[in-house]
Formats: C-alpha cells, sequence, structure tokens
C-alpha cells in the first residue's frame, strides 16, 4: 500500500472514531433539566392600627446543601435525596426572597414590601429576615420548612424578635410538581407567621 493512500485510509479512520466518540457522547447525555419555580400562596389579609407602613425582606439565607439548582427532595438517615433533571430555575434564596416578598405584600394591604437585594432602597420601617435550615420531606406525604425568622422595627417602642417556625404539609402526589406546590404552600405559611408578628403590637 502506497503512503498516501495509508494516510488517508488513517484519515478516514481516525473520522471514524471521532464521529463515534461523540455519538456515545451524545447517547450518554442527560435531557435538558425540567425547571420549576415555587409560587406565592395567598393568605388572610391583616390590617392592624399602627402596623408598618413599608418593610424590607433581607435575602433569605439557605442551608448549604440547599444551596444548589437541582431539587434537593429530602436530607433523612444521613443522605440527601436529589432530582438528576428537575431543577429550580432560579437560585433558591434569590427565588424564596422574591416569593416571600410577593406573599407579605398580599397579607399587609396598605404596606410596601420590597426586598434588599432589589432596585429601591428606601428606608423601612421593618425589617424581616429568614434563615432556611430545612425544606424538604420528612415522612412518605409530609413536607416541611424549617427557618428562623427575625422582625426589626425602626420605631424603638417596637421590640424586635427571633424565633424558629416550623410548618409541616401534606404533600399531594409523588412528583416534582406535588414537591414544589407543596413546598409554595409551606413559604406562605412562613409569611403568615410574619405578617402576625409585623401586625402584632
Amino acid at each position: 500500500m502506497s503512503a498516501p493512500l495509508g494516510r488517508r485510509r488513517a484519515g478516514v479512520l481516525g473520522a471514524l472514531a471521532l464521529l463515534a466518540t461523540a455519538a456515545s457522547s451524545a447517547a450518554c447525555r442527560s435531557p435538558d433539566p425540567v425547571l420549576y419555580t415555587i409560587l406565592p400562596s395567598p393568605g388572610e389579609p391583616r390590617r392592624a392600627r399602627g402596623g408598618p407602613r413599608s418593610v424590607v425582606v433581607r435575602e433569605v439565607s439557605l442551608a448549604q446543601y440547599l444551596d444548589r439548582l437541582p431539587i434537593v427532595r429530602s436530607a433523612e438517615e444521613y443522605r440527601l435525596n436529589v432530582s438528576d433533571n428537575d431543577w429550580w430555575g432560579e437560585p433558591l434564596d434569590g427565588m424564596l426572597t422574591r416569593v416571600l416578598v410577593e406573599n407579605l405584600a398580599q397579607r399587609l394591604p396598605g404596606t410596601s414590601v420590597h426586598s434588599s437585594v432589589g432596585a429601591i432602597s428606601a428606608p423601612a420601617d421593618a425589617t424581616v429576615e429568614v434563615n432556611v435550615q430545612r425544606l424538604g420531606m420528612t415522612a412518605p406525604a409530609a413536607l416541611t420548612l424549617t427557618a428562623q425568622a427575625a422582625t426589626s422595627f425602626r420605631d424603638p417602642r417596637r421590640r424586635a424578635g427571633a424565633w424558629t417556625e416550623s410548618v409541616t404539609v401534606p404533600v399531594a402526589g409523588n412528583d416534582t410538581r406535588a414537591f414544589v406546590a407543596t413546598a409554595s404552600t409551606a413559604v406562605g405559611r412562613l409569611a403568615d407567621a410574619i405578617a402576625a408578628r409585623l401586625t402584632s403590637g
């Protein structure tokens, strides 16, 4: 076999090998992730004389194991159950902050509620801080949200307070959509508790 023919044959074989490798990689590649978002959950509007006219919500802090795009379904028995192709549509800390602002605005009619990480930087009458410690399945059909929360006020007559709020909500289904819908309800329950603190004497 002449040298030019040998080089051509080697080139063809090399190209075929590259194509086979690319095809194998494409076959092994996971499908694009399905993206999910937590939605605001309506609650009972609260009207209280002397309540704050404006509230700022600090960016929600997360336990590090929750700070990822793939959805963590549970953290039980020393093991994380993480969804491979079910992801949050945005970083979870920013999503929770945004939804909490919307939830509180609905529950506090007449009160301006905004996030500390948004474009609005006006001084507020009250400040809300939240540290989410747990968000996931704690039983075969139950989701638990546990968070440390704190409220503080510009008015020195209003006393600041910090507490731990734990909410458990039944999950109506085994799929990720049911999980996210229940998480939305749990965040709404957390907003209920914060709104009650903001409007209490």
